[in-house]
């Protein structure tokens, strides 16, 4: 099972503190590109896309596991940034903003898809390759995977997102709470819930798989 527990108050990997946008320095060039691009510097922008591509599509893969579909809703949300730069409030922080900009994006188009009826877990690019007999046997790592996913699934939005943000890529309560744009009281009493909907729900199908099993 995933295990989230408040040590997680660590913010996570070392990848996510070396990306993390709380230093001044890094705010204040956030700043100045912004300002640049603002101004029509392509340039600059290019800067913050090299700044943020990477975190944002890891965080977008948290909700769309498909890598070619995560890369076209990072290029999508980076596209609605750019045209939005008038609409951002440079006494606030980027990062977050940007953030905030790229899981809208990915909800609306899980939405849409949802609607269609096309939501799928996993990407079937690949489910007509022969398999390596030689290859370990991935399933067991996919399964858990999917579990994982489905699991996440039936929690609402508003607590999944703390819940990816928080405990899967190790944003702290600030900066989830800017991205959100809520206060920091009501992100902890957010995961808190998230929490204990995961367990529960998790718990849950752990019991009808082993009833299913049991015939």
């Amino acid at each position: 099972m995933l295990t989230m527990t408040d040590s997680d108050a660590n913010y996570g990997s070392s990848e996510a503190e070396a990306d993390s946008d709380d230093s001044l320095a890094s705010q204040a060039n956030d700043a100045r590109l912004v300002e640049q691009a603002r101004h029509g510097d392509t340039d600059a922008f290019g800067g913050l896309v090299q700044r943020y591509e990477r975190r944002v599509i890891k965080v977008i893969r948290r909700f769309m596991p498909d890598q070619e579909m995560a890369l076209d809703l990072a290029q999508d949300a980076f596209l609605k940034a750019f045209d939005r730069l008038e609409q951002f409030d440079p006494s606030r922080r980027f990062g977050p903003w940007l953030f905030r900009i790229a899981v809208n994006t990915t909800y609306d188009h899980l939405r849409k898809i949802k609607r269609k009826g096309k939501w799928a877990l996993f990407s079937e690019a690949g489910e007509n390759r022969v398999p390596d007999p030689q290859a370990p046997d991935p399933r067991g790592e996919i399964d858990l995977s999917q579990e994982v996913r489905t699991v996440l699934e039936d929690i609402p939005e508003t607590y999944r997102t703390v819940l990816v943000l928080r405990d899967l890529e190790g944003f702290s309560t600030s900066e989830v709470a800017a991205v959100t744009e809520r206060s920091e009281a009501t992100i902890r009493w957010r995961l808190a819930e998230a929490r204990r909907m995961f367990k529960e729900a998790w718990d849950r199908r752990q019991r009808c798989i082993e009833e299913e099993q049991l015939g």
